[in-house]
C-alpha cells in the first residue's frame, strides 16, 4: 500500500529526521539510505520496518545533524609539557632570568593541550534512531489507515454491487429453463405436427436443460466468497495475499456461470459481476 510517514526529534544535540515512502509490491522490499557513519543502525531499522510493513516497496531516508552536538574531550599532553616547563626553567637558570611560568604561556606551546573527538555510543545511536524512526511510522500508519479505509469502502461497495448482479442471475435461470421448454414444445410441435406429443419427452428434455445451466451451486459460493471477503475486511490485518487468492474464486464462479448459461440477459449479469471482480482486484494489489 502507498503510504508516507515522517519524524523528527533532537537527541543530545543531534537532530534526527526519518522519512519512509512506499509503493505497491507483491513482497516486502525495504531499502534504507543512512549516512556511511551510521551504517551500524540498518540491521535494527529493518527489523523495526519488517515487524509493522509485511508489504510493499519502502524506501526509508535518513538525515542527521549534529552541528555542535560533538563532543570534544581536552587534555594535556603531560610529557610534551614537562618538557616544555623544565626547558623554561632551565633557561632561566642559564641566563639570570625572572619570571613566572604561568599556564597561559605553557597552554600556548604546540601539542601541550590535545582535544580529539570522543568516541560516539553507536548502541545509544541506534536506539535514538530507531525511536525516530517508530514515530514515522507511527505516522506511515495513519495514513495508509485512511488509505485503507478508503480501499475497503470501495471494495465493499463493488461486493454489493456483484451481490445484486447475481441476485438477477438466480431470478433470470429458472425463467430460461421455463422458456426452454416452450420453445421445446413448439418446435416439437411443428415437427410432429400430426403426431400426439409425449408430455414425459417434454419434461425429460426441459429437466436435462434445466441441470445444464443450473448455477445454483456457482452463486452460492460465490455469495459465500463474499462473506468471506467482508470477514477479512473487518478483521483488518496484513490481508492482501488472502484477498489475492480469494478474487481468483470470484473469477472462477464467475466464469462458470457465463459458460454454462447461453441467455443473453443473463451474460451481461456475467460481464457485470468479471468487471467488478477485476476492479476489486486491481484495488485488492493496494492492501498490504
Amino acid at each position: 500500500m502507498t503510504g508516507y510517514g515522517r519524524a523528527e526529534e533532537t537527541v543530545n544535540g543531534c537532530t534526527i529526521t526519518v522519512e519512509l515512502r512506499s509503493v505497491n509490491n507483491r513482497y516486502l522490499d525495504c531499502n534504507i539510505r543512512l549516512p556511511r557513519l551510521y551504517l551500524f543502525a540498518e540491521e535494527a531499522m529493518k527489523a523495526r520496518i519488517q515487524n509493522a510493513i509485511s508489504r510493499g516497496k519502502v524506501d526509508v531516508f535518513v538525515t542527521l545533524d549534529n552541528a555542535g552536538a560533538e563532543k570534544v574531550q581536552v587534555s594535556v599532553n603531560k610529557p610534551v609539557a614537562d618538557g616544555y616547563y623544565a626547558a623554561l626553567k632551565q633557561l632561566a637558570a642559564d641566563y639570570d632570568l625572572e619570571g613566572d611560568i604561568s599556564v597561559s604561556l605553557l597552554s600556548r606551546f604546540p601539542d601541550v593541550l590535545l582535544a580529539e573527538k570522543a568516541e560516539e555510543d553507536v548502541e545509544q545511536m541506534a536506539k535514538d534512531i530507531c525511536s525516530v524512526l517508530d514515530r514515522a511510522l507511527a505516522d506511515f500508519d495513519q495514513m495508509r489507515s485512511r488509505e485503507g479505509q478508503r480501499l475497503k469502502d470501495d471494495v465493499l461497495s463493488r461486493a454489493r454491487t456483484i451481490e445484486d448482479k447475481v441476485a438477477l442471475v438466480e431470478k433470470r435461470s429458472p425463467q430460461t429453463v421455463a422458456e426452454y421448454r416452450t420453445k421445446l414444445e413448439a418446435r416439437m410441435t411443428e415437427v410432429l405436427s400430426n403426431t400426439q406429443l409425449d408430455p414425459a419427452r417434454i419434461l425429460t428434455e426441459a429437466a436435462i436443460f434445466a441441470d445444464k445451466v443450473a448455477v445454483d451451486e456457482e452463486t452460492v459460493r460465490l455469495r459465500s466468497h463474499i462473506g468471506q471477503l467482508r470477514e477479512m475486511l473487518d478483521k483488518g490485518g496484513a490481508t492482501g495475499r488472502k484477498l489475492d487468492f480469494l478474487i481468483q474464486e470470484f473469477n472462477r464462479e464467475a466464469n462458470t456461470i457465463g459458460s454454462k448459461c447461453s441467455d443473453i440477459d443473463i451474460a451481461r449479469h456475467v460481464v457485470d459481476i468479471k468487471a467488478e471482480i477485476e476492479k476489486i482486484r486491481e484495488q485488492v494489489q493496494n492492501i498490504e
